[in-house]
């Protein structure tokens, strides 16, 4: 079974051929979503112009749409996406979620959002962590 394993899993000539269609895959998805995400943020903006009303919700929303946009930027500048930053989009929807219904919203209800926003904090602060131990541990070894 270990053999099969290894076999499958083994780095082989075609496996390295094919490699670049998951990279192109994952560029060509995060334009198309980069895209889609600048026109929903080019129509929200036109709702809010329209509606002549801008209200908390509308910027938490408009803050996600830049959150997004910005985790792609991160991606083709250092082809890799941080952690946090997914993280960070899920705390200000939690955040809008709870601005938005807070009012017609059981009290355990909002302590559970309000409890998932801590827990997500939490995890972005570690991960900030990791990452600061990370670069500790490579100047090191540069050292």
């Amino acid at each position: 079974m270990s053999n099969l394993l290894d076999k499958l899993f083994e780095r082989t000539k075609l496996n390295r051929r094919l490699h670049w269609t998951t990279i192109a895959s994952e560029k060509t998805l995060l334009a198309v979503i980069g895209c889609l995400t600048v026109l929903a943020s080019i129509d929200y903006v036109w709702d809010m112009f329209q509606a002549m009303s801008i209200t908390l919700p509308d910027l938490f929303m408009l803050f996600i749409y830049a959150e997004i946009i910005g985790m792609i930027g991160a991606f083709y500048s250092t082809n890799r996406i941080p952690v946090t930053l997914p993280i960070i989009i899920a705390m200000t929807a939690l955040c809008r979620l709870i601005v938005m219904q807070s009012k017609d919203m059981e009290p355990t209800i909002l302590l559970a959002e309000a409890g998932a926003v801590l827990i997500l904090s939490a995890a972005a602060y570690l991960m900030s962590l990791k990452d600061k131990i990370s670069l500790k541990k490579l100047e090191e070894t540069d050292n």
